[in-house]
């Protein structure tokens, strides 16, 4: 079978232990695009090819070709989204709220990784199969654009969950992730310029909340912003509830609330990701610095981290990005 990709080396300076070299990946087959079918696409051109570590270029087709079922549940974001959040949130609505289970498994095996290993140069596991040899129903989380998703996403239509952050606080968490967990050594305005020239791991950014954002009336897709949810999740709730068919009493979602709060989750050993933390941060030359994958979880914090020169810089960007879309980030 030939691939549905073209496959480009990349020079980067955003080289890092854990990712030391980059390609971009050009999706060439739109036959089970949702975006190109049907005659009446909303877009019209070859998707924007895709930045990701050099490793992934032998598990591109797996990816594309990976079989689907209609029980699975996906979570797919941008890094630094809120994606350990809403897996938490959707594990739990569609497992009738079950803490126990919660708290003794790992949110990471509950709720696996998809390409981890397919991006992550010093992890030897092959996460793609594994993931498919998963006893079902499966709650799978990518952080891969749209063009590199299954295809089987669009014709068997699993339930998926989208959740979208504003560039410039996603700039600043992500920063962190990128030094801390993948060993990056190089200057910060050398990341933040890579934002802004969509170099960066799993770019382009802001597409990959569009590509989203033109299928959330599909049935399947739930499309959630970070910001609203930070604003009011208790108030949220009830509407992922209802996109998988659950419902609960308003004490159970007093209760859901509190557990998904952003102090409960800290500390909360199953999702707080330390151990992943710690040993990421080993194996990319970090060990014994200080880090937690849980941060600050707040809105606007670029305020406190990014100069007024970069501030205008991604306002520009971000702009330039939406123009002819009628979606628009929050920053509140």
């Amino acid at each position: 079978m030939s691939s549905a990709f073209t496959i480009t080396d990349i020079e980067s300076d955003l080289a890092c232990p854990g990712a030391p070299s980059f390609v971009q990946v050009q999706l060439n087959d739109l036959s089970d695009h949702p975006l190109m079918a049907g005659g009446s696409s909303i877009q019209t051109k070859l998707p924007t090819p895709v930045v990701v570590p050099s490793k992934y270029r032998n598990y591109a087709q797996q990816v594309r070709d990976f079989r689907v079922y209609e029980d699975d549940v996906w979570i797919v974001t941008y890094p630094k989204c809120g994606t350990t959040w809403t897996q938490e949130m959707v594990w739990l609505i569609t497992h009738d709220l079950d803490y126990q289970t919660a708290r003794d498994i790992n949110l990471n095996t509950r709720s696996v990784f998809l390409e981890i290993g397919a991006i992550a140069d010093r992890v030897p596991v092959d996460t793609v199969s594994a993931t498919a040899s998963l006893k079902r129903p499966r709650h799978i989380k990518s952080h891969l654009p749209l063009a590199l998703l299954p295809g089987q996403l669009w014709t068997v239509k699993p339930r998926i969950v989208y959740v979208a952050r504003n560039p410039k606080d996603v700039a600043v968490s992500y920063l962190h992730h990128y030094q801390m967990i993948m060993g990056y050594r190089g200057t910060k305005e050398a990341f933040l310029d890579g934002l802004l020239q969509d170099r960066v791991m799993f770019c382009p950014q802001v597409q990959h909340a569009l590509d989203f954002w033109n299928l959330r009336h599909e049935p399947h897709v739930l499309f959630l912003t970070y910001e609203a949810m930070k604003k009011d999740l208790r108030g949220m709730l009830p509407e992922v509830c209802q996109f998988f068919g659950k419902s609960y009493p308003d004490s159970k979602l007093d209760e859901l609330a509190l557990h998904l709060s952003f102090d409960e989750m800290k500390k909360n050993p199953s999702t707080n990701n330390d151990q992943m933390v710690r040993s990421a941060m080993k194996m990319n030359g970090r060990e014994g610095e200080q880090f937690e994958f849980m941060r600050k979880g707040i809105v606007g914090d670029f305020r406190n981290e990014l100069s007024e020169e970069y501030i205008a810089k991604f306002d520009q960007f971000i702009e330039t990005q939406l123009v002819g879309s009628d979606f628009k980030y929050n920053l509140e």
